[in-house]
């Protein structure tokens, strides 16, 4: 699998640089793992789950997100407005990557001394 990414001309034309540019940001997996928990979320929730982020920060990550073809946006007519979020396939089948990384994560952190 190393040879795929490693037989490009430069880093900028690998596989890799291809998903970190989708992923990369302080809160774009956080959305993405919110996503894949809850199915279905509405904005208001994921800014609650996320707590620190503010509207504009989120917004712009939603909406890179929704560019990108990893999530789907369900607006719906009426007031007050109705917006939830998905994650779309091209989105579910990033979620083993994601996984990988909180497994990773899980067996390397380190543990509180009693």
């Amino acid at each position: 699998m190393k040879e795929i990414c490693m037989n490009s001309a430069s880093f900028e034309d690998t596989g890799f640089h291809y998903t970190l540019s989708l992923i990369s940001g302080k809160y774009k997996m956080v959305i993405l793992y919110c996503l894949m928990e809850y199915g279905v979320v509405r904005y208001n929730a994921l800014k609650r789950y996320i707590g620190s982020i503010s509207h504009k920060t989120l917004s712009a990550a939603l909406k890179e997100l929704e560019r990108d073809g990893l999530i789907l946006r369900n607006e719906y007519p009426q007031i007050p407005p109705k917006v939830e979020y998905r994650l779309s396939d091209k989105g579910r089948s990033l979620m083993p990557v994601l996984d990988g990384l909180c497994v990773w994560g899980e067996e390397n952190r380190p543990r509180a001394r009693l």
